[in-house]
């Protein structure tokens, strides 16, 4: 008989807990020649379709230039709606690695679908001028979309699209209201939430108040990369002739996060591995300020650059792609719910959410068995295209859409189930809360421990205690994480391994006599009593299988001396005391199955 069980565990801090944005940029592997001829085929059919202007230089009010790429029908019979996409990473044409066109498919797909299709770099990027700021002003964003709506081809309509780094500029920009940008595709878009809810991430810096230590490792990489100077007023002609044989990818030394992470104390790490500290450390001229290692969660500096806060407002229509295995899913669903509560009732109707069975920025990856981590998901597959076009024909061109009129607003993976499911509101309509409790006759410690996860309250308080040594950490094993390299992967794996220390707690249920779903948020509370006077508390949920694999769900942190609020004072543990602390909310869809 296949039962499926529900278990949590609890532990101290961890050295890499979930993170943000996306991975530092590989060096491009060298290309197949079928692939090459690939590219030049995308290529010229593209030349032959589109008027193509490339390293336009479009100037910001302060004069900087931001180097944009701008691709449009060449035979349209009238004005084309734009879809716009900016990024610190690089888009360059050309791949100097293998000497033939970038991979143009994106551009070519929605010139083909009747949309100009638009690529700028951030300002201190590339080819575009001006100081990196990871925190700047949205202006830019703003001041682009005005730029293009002007545009004598424009239809004065802008929509903007992207993954990560390519989605995080999105929200802000949407908070200031410009007319003209007229719909949102969002996806992976974590690090661009500050503020949400119960959740004080800003931008994945924090979980819970610890430090997520992504940040690290791809500050290390995005901010301090070689790009070309060119003096003011240089030819586009020079600009593209200089692209193709620059070559754009990074020169730092490469790093080997798995060992650089465990360096202590954490502020140093860059340091550590002889990278330029950038933001990270120092104090750059930029309106946010640098020291970023050193802001606490609800440090004011948080709140003066590009991140999105729950006391804004987002006005625009939006399709939001988010996943299970990504950094801050909770934040990403709490920000959607967020919107649709407070936007005006029309936007508030033009949202929709897709939450996808796999790491950050994977969607297209899913394949008929798609396995993330160790465990398979089934057919993950989805028509994305077809959703994401069918969003901008409605919100750019005016256009009926079938596709979106048959899309309830929320349409979610159930793990376990393998299958696609709708609600038009998350948590799924008809879901039901329910309580479980930690029990154990006290020696909780380990797998090989009697904690029992039970419907029913215990009869007794019987607590459970561990040592936790900060030199010995137990470390993060897939999850919801992003972009350390070889750190931590992201995804489910059997935690059985991790489950064997003495310095876990685990808490397993009896197996499920009926199959059960799980879909919405988890609230974790614990009461707690330590020596120390700080320290991280984690919650893991897993799906534990008949032969006795146990798969990550979601997780939880919460660093004790933020657990009575991040605009509070700070709260020290006092030795014999016992605290109570609710960490933020997990959040999944799987389903258990029954005997």
């Amino acid at each position: 008989m296949k039962q499926h069980a529900l278990r949590h565990f609890i532990v101290a801090t961890l050295i890499a807990t979930c993170t943000a944005a996306i991975g530092v940029r590989a060096q491009q592997g060298s290309l197949s020649a079928a692939d090459k001829q690939r590219r030049w085929d995308t290529e010229n059919e593209l030349q032959s379709i589109a008027v193509v202007e490339r390293k336009v230089m479009m100037p910001m009010p302060d004069g900087v230039r931001l180097a944009t790429d701008i691709y449009r029908p060449k035979n349209a019979t009238g004005k084309v709606p734009a879809i716009w996409v900016r990024t610190p990473y690089n888009f360059n044409f050309w791949d100097v690695h293998n000497g033939v066109p970038a991979d143009m498919t994106a551009v070519l797909t929605a010139v083909k679908k009747g949309y100009a299709y638009v690529v700028q770099n951030e300002r201190g990027h590339f080819f575009s001028e001006g100081n990196y700021d990871i925190l700047g002003s949205k202006t830019d964003g703003y001041n682009t979309v005005d730029w293009l709506t002007r545009q004598p081809w424009s239809n004065g309509r802008i929509g903007t699209t992207g993954c990560s780094s390519t989605a995080e500029y999105q929200m802000g920009v949407a908070a200031l209201g410009h007319p003209g940008y007229a719909a949102m595709n969002v996806q992976g878009f974590g690090a661009g939430v500050g503020r949400v809810g119960p959740y004080y991430e800003q931008g994945n810096w924090y979980r819970g108040g610890a430090v997520q230590m992504l940040f690290i490792a791809w500050l290390y990489g995005e901010q301090n990369q070689v790009r070309p100077m060119f003096p003011p007023g240089t030819p586009r002609e020079d600009l593209i002739r200089a692209s193709k044989s620059f070559d754009l990818a990074q020169h730092l030394p490469p790093v080997d996060w798995s060992k650089a992470l465990w360096h202590l104390p954490v502020q140093d790490i860059i340091k550590h591995v002889d990278g330029p500290r950038g933001i990270f450390e120092t104090a750059m001229p930029v309106e946010t300020g640098g020291r970023m290692i050193q802001r606490a969660p609800n440090d004011p500096a948080w709140y003066r650059g590009g991140l999105y806060h729950d006391d804004m407002k987002l006005n625009v229509p939006g399709l939001w792609f988010m996943s299970w295995y990504d950094v801050s899913i909770g934040p990403n669903l709490a920000l959607y719910n967020h919107v649709r509560r407070t936007a005006s009732p029309e936007v508030a109707s033009q949202q929709w959410a897709v939450i996808a069975p796999v790491a950050h920025c994977a969607y297209n990856r899913a394949t008929a068995d798609t396995i993330v981590g160790e465990r398979s998901m089934g057919d993950a597959r989805l028509d994305y295209n077809e959703i994401v076009y069918g969003f901008f024909d409605r919100f750019l061109k005016g256009e009926r859409s079938t596709r979106l009129d048959s899309m309830p607003r929320v349409t979610y993976y159930t793990m376990g189930m393998n299958k696609w499911q709708t609600s038009d509101v998350w948590p799924p309509a008809g879901a039901q809360p329910a309580t479980f409790y930690l029990s154990s006759a006290g020696k909780a410690s380990s797998l090989a421990g009697d904690g029992a996860l039970t419907a029913a309250a215990p009869d007794a308080d019987r607590p459970d205690a561990f040592t936790y040594d900060p030199m010995n950490p137990v470390l993060s094993y897939g999850g919801n994480v992003c972009c350390t390299g070889t750190a931590v992967e992201a995804g489910a794996f059997d935690q059985r391994r991790m489950e064997a220390r003495e310095d876990i707690l685990v808490y397993t249920s009896e197996p499920f006599k009926e199959g059960t779903e799980v879909s919405g948020p988890i609230t974790p509370t614990l009461y707690v009593s330590s020596d120390a006077k700080d320290t991280d508390f984690t919650v893991k949920v897993l799906d534990v299988y008949p032969d006795g694999r146990a798969f990550n769900l979601d997780e939880s942190i919460q660093r004790m001396r933020y657990r009575e609020g991040y605009d509070k004072p700070l709260a020290w543990m006092e030795a014999g005391k016992v605290f109570k602390v609710t960490l933020q909310p997990l959040t999944t869809s799987n389903y258990f199955a029954a005997g």
